[in-house]
């Protein structure tokens, strides 16, 4: 289960594909395919977190130029629902349209971490190939054009209704930390019966703990976990 976990965390953001994936997806779909109506895409942004936190974040929503603010919260807080290309750019569910990821970032990370996916985002919709959008954030990275990764950075994943690909589905609730660099084996993750969980993404350089959480957004209880 710990190397299962393990993978799903390195595509999350978000970031969730499995080493094995079940289809393969050469290419990127017709773009209307990974589009949603507004309404539906602030709904579904919203529940990846508790009402609490979500009713007053700001919703960011996809849309042929890009990603815009959709509504403007108060907490500090950014609800996002991210497609496929949050992946890495080696996972064959890369271009995935049937992908919807709701995440909903802290501050911390809203500033730092989510520039990543937004770079990607811009790369995708300029129709830039995967080899091109890594080419592109490595030098974005190297050139500190990219704003470092904040102390604190998380976000919450607890819609029941993401797919996070097509192997895992909607998987389970859980709340995502990021800590920079490869600090997976100080921290003594992923090694037998250890409870922390976590995956080392070298793209975006930085290490993702997760933590299960017991219900989904909605209050729902989510599935066991199998030890």
């Amino acid at each position: 289960m710990h190397r299962k976990t393990m993978l799903l965390a390195s595509a999350f953001l978000a970031r969730a594909v499995l080493s094995g994936e079940s289809a393969s997806y050469p290419s990127m779909a017709p773009l209307d395919q990974y589009l949603m109506p507004v309404d539906a895409e602030i709904a579904l942004a919203r529940s990846a977190a508790p009402k609490s936190v979500s009713d007053d974040a700001d919703v960011m929503v996809l849309g042929r130029e890009g990603y815009t603010i959709a509504a403007k919260g108060t907490n500090g807080f950014l609800c996002i629902v991210e497609r496929s290309w949050a992946s890495p750019t080696d996972s064959g569910e890369f271009w995935n349209p049937k992908m919807r990821a709701p995440n909903c970032f802290n501050a911390a990370a809203a500033r730092t971490f989510v520039q990543i996916y937004l770079m990607k985002t811009r790369l995708v919709l300029a129709g830039k190939s995967k080899a091109e959008i890594l080419q592109a954030t490595t030098s974005a990275l190297d050139a500190k054009e990219l704003p470092p990764l904040e102390p604190g950075a998380m976000c919450y994943m607890m819609s029941k209704q993401q797919y996070l690909n097509d192997t895992g589905k909607n998987w389970h609730p859980h709340v995502m930390v990021f800590v920079s660099g490869d600090v997976t084996k100080s921290w003594g993750a992923n090694l037998p019966e250890s409870p922390i969980i976590a995956a080392n993404d070298p793209e975006e350089r930085v290490t993702i703990f997760m933590v299960w959480a017991a219900q989904w957004s909605d209050g729902t209880p989510g599935p066991p976990m199998v030890h």
